[in-house]
């Protein structure tokens, strides 16, 4: 095995640990806007730190995944078919090597049919790509799609991972089943394990736990993420278990707890958006606060002028006080009276010593 495609799979499968959690995220490719993914950007953004790789096709990836990332890319290469076909089987590569090499794709992956009315195009199509990926040292993934009419037992299960491995899938992803130690045991290449339809929460962590007891790497789950109410703590329930070795018990109360703590990160990322909108508004408040004391020197000036009014008000209150006495005119002269009672009140003192006068000479 080459360097290039020993470290693109050391990047999907931890070495370390030989665990992977990936997060399926390719559904539309025959599902069109599943629910819960009609916006894929949206549901990608907040889960793509906490997986170990993720699971899309080129278009997704494209468009709703930002180049910044270092999250390795398992891209979806097969296709051909929709929900409302005829045969999903009925499946061809679409995607060519130099745009997946363009895309700077991890890993390749495409189902196998086996079993199906289209099972030879399936199977020869994987050898096909395991060939031309090979040139290029990059890894592909097997996933052995079950239709309508097949079973999901360990016989049938044990038979599709094979096959996929015969034709040198380097990596098979499959469902659980009942005896799964006996598919995993059959099959030379490591076992993703596939999350299937939305079921509730703990029975989503029993099936992770469950296929890492009995010998899968990890797990490739989409819906049971992010079709769940509480998308991030149950990815990061998902990886306590691949990752830090929790039961279910303990992994399910771990993701009720994180359930507990949303609304307050909730409020914490409202409050830090509202913090980041406010310093953006605040150059523009400064703005209008530089013309507030632009608009202060003139409120100066009119104080200015309310200072010259103010000996004009001044004026005024020495007019008053001439109107005053005007007043104490017209108030029987009292205000006329009180200097004339000072003078008299200075008579009176005068009048003082002349009375003190005749006192002596009497004496």
């Amino acid at each position: 095995m080459d360097w290039g495609l020993k470290n693109r799979l050391s990047r999907i499968i931890k070495p370390q640990n030989n665990r992977a959690l990936m997060l399926a995220v390719d559904h539309g490719y025959f599902l069109g806007p599943t629910e819960k993914l009609e916006d894929p950007k949206k549901v990608i953004a907040p889960l793509l730190k906490h997986c170990d790789s993720l699971m899309l096709t080129r278009g997704v990836q494209r468009t709703s995944v930002s180049a910044t990332s270092d999250t390795p890319m398992v891209l979806r290469v097969s296709g051909g078919s929709s929900i409302i076909g005829e045969d999903l089987s009925q499946e061809d590569i679409t995607v060519s090597i130099e745009d997946a090499i363009r895309l700077n794709a991890s890993a390749l992956a495409m189902s196998i049919f086996v079993g199906s009315k289209y099972e030879y195009q399936t199977i020869v199509n994987l050898g096909k790509l395991v060939s031309e990926a090979e040139k290029y040292g990059i890894p592909v993934l097997a996933v052995t799609a079950v239709g309508k009419e097949l079973g999901k037992d360990a016989r049938y299960l044990s038979l599709a991972c094979r096959v996929a491995a015969e034709q040198g899938a380097h990596i098979v992803k499959t469902y659980y089943c009942d005896n799964f130690e006996k598919v995993v045991q059959s099959c030379p290449v490591p076992i993703i394990v596939a999350g299937g339809k939305k079921i509730p929460e703990r029975d989503a962590l029993q099936l992770t736990y469950n296929a890492i007891k009995a010998g899968a790497v990890g797990v490739d789950m989409g819906r049971n993420i992010w079709q769940s109410e509480h998308p991030v703590p149950m990815i990061k329930a998902a990886r306590a278990i691949i990752h830090g070795n929790l039961n279910v018990d303990q992994a399910f109360k771990l993701y009720k707890k994180l359930v507990s703590e949303e609304p307050k990160r909730k409020q914490k990322s409202q409050k830090k958006k509202s913090n980041n909108k406010k310093p953006q508004n605040n150059p523009n408040q400064k703005k209008s606060n530089n013309k507030k004391p632009q608009n202060n020197p003139n409120q100066k000036k009119s104080n200015n002028k309310k200072p010259q009014n103010n000996p004009n008000q001044k004026k005024s209150n020495n007019k008053k006080p001439q109107n005053n006495p005007n007043q104490k005119k017209s108030n029987n002269k009292k205000p006329q009276n009180n200097p004339n009672q000072k003078k008299s009140n200075n008579k009176k003192p005068q009048n003082n010593p002349n009375q003190n006068k005749p006192n002596l000479t009497k004496k």
